[in-house]
């Protein structure tokens, strides 16, 4: 059956615009992470797909790296696009990252030139795409010179691959310097992608969100949920078939130590209070500042994607339950920060 999108797909969602750019995305984005790659059926994407950009949800975010295999995703995406989302391509945003491991040799990975553009034309092939609408540099390069990174996004723009470009878990410092390149160069740095989560506020204690705000550039969070952890299903023992049970996962013990949880345990009672759910709470606190321009939810199934939406009913919090959530987590930080070797991606 083919696919027809909902007429009444823009009756709730919020959008926002992305900092001073004329770009807006919806309140809530969609990651293909994790959970899209080469073990997901067509049938079970399409329904999580399809029922997303129903409800508004414009914005698919993925990686050269996401799968697993690496480029899994991009390919999954890329049937979504022949088959069901072509007659709706001006409706999306689709954004895509280079920075990670890809191939062997020197130029399969980091910041180069020559590492940035040909991803860029691997993911536009496996997405069958003659261009994204955000290409990003997933993480910043210690050894490469940010004008030559940034010089490679300006190109991307330059050639009609992309219509926007970001950077992503870059700290405040070179957030800054990426910017003034780009600038320099007629191209703006229309939004960040950093991890962001009220058990994890590194853009808050470096100061990168302070920076994006004054510099006009939106953020999308990543990893709102803290990987799943702020769901709470963690709390309740066990961790088979998740993140945390898998050794070589993204999900570290430390993520889920006891003083984490118990921090977890205490934002629970105050999303009952709301009559939320902790997955809902969670994304209203990570939108709750204006510089925020998004959230990026990662689904295994449609029953989680659902639950996300319900965030839209209440996104407002008072200045004494934002006090109540600061109490409940001072202890429960998992203290990240961006480093070049990775993390989280």
């Amino acid at each position: 059956m083919t696919y027809r999108a909902d007429t009444a797909r823009y009756d709730t969602m919020q959008y926002r615009r992305s900092g001073r750019s004329g770009l807006k995305l919806p309140v809530i984005s969609l990651g293909l992470w994790q959970n899209f790659g080469g073990t997901r059926d067509y049938p079970s994407a399409m329904e999580i797909l399809g029922y997303a950009f129903d409800q508004g949800i414009t914005h698919f975010d993925l990686a050269n790296n996401y799968g697993p295999p690496a480029g899994a995703s991009e390919e999954l995406f890329g049937q979504v696009m022949a088959r069901d989302f072509r007659p709706y391509r001006d409706e999306l945003i689709i954004s895509t990252k280079a920075g990670y491991t890809m191939w062997p040799g020197p130029y399969g990975d980091f910041g180069s030139r020559k590492y940035l553009l040909a991803s860029l034309d691997q993911s536009l092939k496996r997405m069958g795409l003659d261009y994204v609408d955000i290409f990003y540099s997933h993480r910043y390069d210690p050894e490469t010179p940010l004008e030559e990174t940034m010089g490679a996004l300006a190109q991307a723009v330059r050639s009609g691959k992309a219509l926007y470009v970001g950077i992503s878990s870059y700290p405040e410092k070179e957030t800054r310097q990426a910017h003034a390149i780009l600038k320099d160069m007629g191209i703006a740095t229309t939004i960040h992608q950093p991890s962001y989560s009220m058990i994890n506020r590194w853009i808050e204690n470096d100061h990168t969100i302070d920076a994006c705000g004054e510099l006009g550039i939106g953020i999308i969070a990543f990893s709102p949920l803290a990987q799943g952890v702020l769901s709470g299903k963690y709390n309740a023992g066990g961790t088979e078939g998740t993140r945390g049970g898998n050794p070589n996962g993204t999900l570290r013990a430390s993520h889920i130590e006891p003083r984490v949880l118990d921090a977890v345990g205490k934002v629970a009672e105050i999303a009952r209070s709301r009559g939320q759910s902790m997955v809902q709470l969670a994304l209203s606190w990570a939108l709750r500042r204006p510089e925020m321009t998004s959230a990026l939810i990662g689904v295994r199934n449609l029953d989680q994607l659902k639950d996300n939406l319900g965030v839209l009913n209440n996104l407002s919090l008072s200045a004494d339950e934002v006090e109540a959530i600061d109490a409940a987590t001072k202890d429960g930080q998992m203290e990240l920060h961006p480093r070049p070797s990775g993390w989280l991606r």
